[in-house]
Order: C-alpha cells, then structure tokens, then sequence
C-alpha cells in the first residue's frame, strides 16, 4: 500500500507522526477509512477503537472524541484522548468502569452524575475493548 503522512495529536502531547498505509476511526456517523490520496474532508469522533496500519503492521488505539482531517494528503487525527493498545491499564478501566455503575445504579445520583456516569462508562468500555484486543 502507499503510504501518507498521518499525525496523531492529543491535548497531551504527539502519540504519533510519521506514514501510514491505513487509518480507520469511528466518527460521530460510524467508522471513516482513509488511505493516499484520500479527498480533502473533516470529520468529528466519536468513541471507539481507532485502527492504524504501519510498515504492515496494525496497531490498535482507543480514540475519544475531537476530529480527523485531510488535507492535500495529509491526515490529521486530533482527538481528545488516545491511548495504544499496549498503553492501556486495562484494570484502571474496569474500576473505572464500575465506579460509574455504581452511580448510574445510585437513587440519590443526580441528572448531572448521570450524565458524567455515562460518558465514564462509556469510554470504559472503549478502553477495555481496545485494551484486550492487544
């Protein structure tokens, strides 16, 4: 496969610069595929798992809201949080993802834990996923 240039930037820092043959994410309208020479466009993310293909090899992230973007064949992914496959605490996750039971299952939450509730659950089990996916 050809590859293009692919930069991956969270708040936290470069998790990756350099080329790639294939980047697949989940976008808020569900999962976006890009190769070389793909069309100029913009896209918001969603939560799920980001799949990114290097010298053949693929590699596995957990990819949590922000944007993709190409532009003259370079593609952007900015998202609000990304962590490796390798990367992932995948007990932090479970206690995470328990914590947030807790609440949505708590009578006394308000809609304001809920909320919270939901999305924490939710990027539980993104992480989980991806994290045993390794």
């Amino acid at each position: 496969m050809t590859p293009f240039p692919l930069k991956i930037v969270t708040p936290d820092g470069i998790r990756f610069d350099g080329q790639a043959e294939e980047l697949i994410v989940r976008t808020t309208t569900g999962d976006m595929g890009f190769l070389a020479g793909h069309v100029n466009c913009c896209a918001p993310l969603g939560m799920g798992r980001a799949m990114v293909i290097v010298d053949g090899v693929k590699r596995y992230g957990a990819c949590i809201g922000g944007m993709v973007s190409v532009i003259n064949g370079t593609v952007s992914l900015v998202p609000t949080t990304f962590e490796w496959a390798e990367d992932i605490d995948v007990a932090r996750a479970e206690r995470s993802y328990e914590r947030a039971q807790t609440v949505l299952h708590n009578k006394q939450s308000t809609d304001t834990d809920i909320v919270l509730a939901k999305a924490r659950l939710r990027r539980a089990l993104v992480r989980k996923s991806v994290g045993t996916s390794k």
